[in-house]
């Protein structure tokens, strides 16, 4: 079967950095075509067709599947415009800027019977699923406490994430990363309590800091930290009755093209250097040619937009 033809909505940061280069080396997916507001930026990511426009790219027979890394504000347009024009789309995180939008998207696809998959990559790194398939065998037995972290001192000024009106704030960017490991973890039909909130407002009214208390309805404490303004820390920590198991290093979300190692009950399992933004666009490729893979659940995704507006609105 013929490799999956990817066309990318938007040449920026992420895309340039590791998208590109995750869809060049993937074995079943070739970059063949980017659309950006800058053609020497879309030039850079080595595709065989550049756009001027996204609905040109859209309109191109030959594009199977989109990825979209635009401003978070844009994703539901994009989204839901590459689904009507026949395409899988994998959108970067978050999918929506709320509920309503990424239940609008969900209907979407399922109506034109297309792929749509939020591109929270850490969730295909070997170590990330490691420490899923420990809580989910009782090896820890039940869990009691989720404690996570990610921070970073950055200046946003001028930059989308501080401009409330295009999706701004850290719960939105970075907080994204811990509450899909709640998901994934919790599963996403027990119900949350938020116990306590901290936060730290900008001058633009996003929030710079997010710090969350709370409980999931099985007995699984949440103690978070979401920031733009605090030394960099990535955080994943677990305590069941029966045990313990953590994240190592500094890299708990982020960890890409290095070894990385999980501690579980005070013995350390290392893992191998390994580009998880390469391994979600073989399995999302995979899954389009209707062969056995694994993607994030869409219905993940809306349990996390709906985590995120429910902490927003406490």
């Amino acid at each position: 079967m013929t490799n999956v033809r990817w066309g990318f909505i938007g040449a920026g940061a992420i895309a340039k950095s590791a998208l590109a280069g995750a869809v060049h080396q993937a074995k079943n997916a070739d970059l063949y075509a980017v659309a950006s507001r800058d053609c020497a930026r879309s030039a850079a990511l080595q595709s065989t067709a550049i756009y001027d426009s996204y609905e040109d790219l859209l309109k191109d027979p030959l594009v199977d599947s989109v990825y979209i890394s635009l401003a978070n504000h844009q994703h539901y347009e994009w989204v839901i415009r590459s689904l009507e024009a026949g395409k899988h789309v994998l959108c970067e995180k978050p999918l929506g800027l709320n509920p309503h939008e990424v239940a609008m998207m969900m209907a979407k696809a399922r109506e034109a019977q297309l792929l749509l998959v939020e591109a929270a990559w850490t969730r295909w790194h070997p170590r990330f699923q490691r420490i899923v398939d420990v809580v989910n065998s009782g090896s820890l037995g039940d869990l009691e406490k989720i404690t996570s972290s990610f921070t970073f001192e950055g200046n946003i000024d001028g930059n989308y994430r501080a401009d409330p009106l295009m999706g701004g704030g850290a719960l939105l960017d970075v907080g994204v990363y811990e509450i899909h490991s709640w998901v994934a973890l919790v599963g996403r039909k027990q119900e949350f309590e938020v116990i306590d909130i901290e936060r730290v407002l900008g001058d633009t009214g996003i929030d710079l800091t997010t710090g969350v208390r709370g409980r999931f309805s099985q007995g699984s404490a949440i103690d978070s930290l979401s920031s733009f303004i605090q030394p960099e820390r990535q955080k994943l920590e677990l305590l069941g009755n029966h045990g313990h198991a953590s994240m190592q290093g500094n890299e708990a979300f982020t960890s890409w093209k290095s070894e990385s190692s999980l501690s579980l009950n005070g013995r350390d399992e290392v893992f191998a250097s390994v580009d998880a933004y390469q391994l979600m666009v073989e399995h999302v490729s995979a899954a389009i040619r209707k062969e056995e893979a694994w993607v994030v659940p869409i219905e993940d995704s809306l349990r996390v937009s709906q985590l995120i507006e429910q902490i927003t609105q406490s």
